[in-house]
This record gives C-alpha cells, sequence and structure tokens, in this order.
C-alpha cells in the first residue's frame, strides 16, 4: 500500500504545484548532457556510436544509482520517493500547455497557437492552420501521456526511485540526442534505442489504457492495424489506439527543421478541432484512474499473498 500512497502523494503534488519553474533538476541535467556531447561528441571518430553510448552511461548511472542510495535512507526514503516521482511527472504540464492552444485557438489567435504549440512539439509550427494546431496538440498529449506520466509510474513501481529517475533522464537524453541529423544520427543512436527499450511495456499498457477509456473497438482496431507505421515502436502504438479511441484521424505529412516528413496516418475519424485538445487530456485522465485502481488491486494482492 506505500507504493500507491506515494503515487498519490507525487500525483497531488502535481496537481497542487504543477512543474517547478525554477530550478528544475531536469534543467541541470539537460546542461550536463549538452556538456557530455560536447566533449564526446566527434564527428570524425569512427566511434560515435560508442562513444554515445559511453556518454550514455555517464549521465545516467551516477545519478540513478544517487537516487538508490536517498531511497534507502532510514526515515527519509519515503520523502525522497514521493520528490522524485513528482518531479519526473509532468501530467499538469502536459494538461496547462495543452489547454493553453486550446484557449488561443478558441479566440482564434492562430498566430498565438502557433506559438504555444512550438513549446510542445518539435515540428516547424509556422505554416500551421487550425486543424495542424489542434492535432499536433493532440499527438502531444496522447505521446507525452506516456513519456511524462505513465512510463514514471510504471518504472517506480518496477524499481522505486532508481527506476523513475533512470527513465525520466533516458526519456529526456532521447529527446536531447535521439534525432535522425547528421549530429545526432550516430552518437545519439544509444540514448534512443533506450528509451525505446524502457518504454516498450508501458506505452502498450498506455495504449491498453486508452482503449478503457474512450471507444475501445476503434482504438484496438487502429492500433491493430496502424501501430507499426511509425518509425518509433513505441509512439505509433500509443498514438494510434488514443487517436481511434478518441474518433479522431491524427498524424499526415509534416515540417520538421526545414524538411517535409511523410508521417503515418493514425486513427480514424474527424480531424481535430479546439476541443478536441480536451478530450484528450480528459482521457489521460480516465486512463490514469485505471491505472491506479490496477495498482491498487496489485497492492492488496500482494499483502495477501
Amino acid at each position: 500500500m506505500s507504493l500507491l500512497f506515494v503515487i498519490l502523494l507525487a500525483l497531488l503534488l502535481d496537481l497542487w504545484l504543477g512543474e517547478p519553474r525554477q530550478y528544475h533538476p531536469l534543467v541541470g541535467f539537460g546542461r550536463l548532457a549538452s556538456y557530455l556531447e560536447g566533449k564526446l561528441n566527434r564527428e570524425e571518430s569512427p566511434a560515435r556510436r560508442w562513444l554515445g553510448a559511453a556518454a550514455l552511461g555517464l549521465a545516467l548511472l551516477p545519478l540513478t544509482l544517487l537516487a538508490a542510495l536517498l531511497a534507502a535512507l532510514p526515515g527519509w526514503g519515503m520523502v525522497v520517493e514521493v520528490l522524485l516521482l513528482y518531479l519526473a511527472i509532468g501530467g499538469s504540464s502536459l494538461a496547462q500547455h495543452g489547454r493553453a492552444v486550446m484557449a488561443a485557438l478558441l479566440a482564434g489567435d492562430l498566430v498565438l497557437a502557433r506559438e504555444r504549440v512550438a513549446w510542445i512539439v518539435s515540428r516547424d509550427t509556422e505554416a500551421l492552420d487550425e486543424t495542424g494546431v489542434a492535432s499536433a496538440t493532440v499527438e502531444s498529449v496522447l505521446e507525452n501521456g506516456n513519456d511524462a506520466l505513465f512510463g514514471a509510474i510504471f518504472w517506480f513501481v518496477i524499481f522505486g526511485a532508481a527506476g523513475v529517475v533512470l527513465y525520466r533522464l533516458a526519456n529526456t537524453l532521447d529527446a536531447m540526442w535521439g534525432y535522425r541529423s547528421e549530429r545526432y544520427r550516430q552518437f545519439g543512436w544509444a540514448a534512443a534505442r533506450f528509451d525505446d527499450l524502457l518504454n516498450w511495456v508501458p506505452a502498450r499498457l498506455t495504449a491498453g489504457a486508452y482503449l478503457l477509456a474512450g471507444d475501445a473497438q476503434r482504438g484496438w482496431r487502429c492500433w491493430r492495424e496502424q501501430g507499426a507505421r511509425s518509425d518509433s515502436p513505441n509512439a505509433g502504438v500509443v498514438m494510434a489506439a488514443g487517436a481511434g479511441a478518441l474518433g479522431l484521424q491524427l498524424g499526415g505529412p509534416a515540417h520538421y527543421h526545414g524538411r517535409a516528413v511523410d508521417k503515418p496516418w493514425l486513427g480514424e475519424g474527424l480531424s481535430p478541432g479546439a476541443w478536441d485538445i480536451e478530450r484528450a487530456i480528459a482521457l489521460v485522465r480516465r486512463a490514469l484512474l485505471y491505472w491506479l485502481g490496477v495498482i491498487l488491486v496489485l497492492a492488496m494482492l500482494s499483502h495477501v499473498f
């Protein structure tokens, strides 16, 4: 039961405080990652993948070990676990950013909506119309529901504080190094593959929760038929199931860093509008309730057996 108690406390802190606006540990970690990349990412080196793997280990292992040691402190372990899980999840921030885009769309301010959606997506947003902005935001809510919420909870359940720190830092490195550009294609390979590995199970549990929280039949059909279309082994599953559960069609051609990318269409139904952003946020919240219910049942069974 203490596991569920820690998760609930972390979620309540996230709901109450939101994401820290100053001195967030991930900002400091980002600086460390940039320093390591600057020192080890040598374009002329034939061993850039190995250098990237070394940078991954140097960035992750000491901090993961530190988290495990702090969580083992007598009398303070639970406090450390609550704080680390709170810092790792981003449910409130995800909803806040999504609603900021929705508010701009409802106000008819497309320029502001483009600016706000650029905070949460990596694609070029300058030329997006209202449907494109709404679609990009819904995609971000669904995908980051896994990355910023369910994945962190999953690895906390499996390995406690060390698990959630390892997961969140690996996810951050993938966001920084996981591009297929000339600079990162080799160096960031290990970070991208490690993040794929850590997300394989959580992504499918997230997709399953989306089905339960929405149109399960349509969501399952989209997951089964479309989940493998994406380059990512995890994002396609999550977004196909989520889009189908919402009765929306997402994806399609987009521009990233000035380059056209022919992304697959995912889901089926209507094109997203402003209010569908709120529907996506609500889907994530309902999915979270299913997760908490399952964790409660597992906690009760662990006491029985």
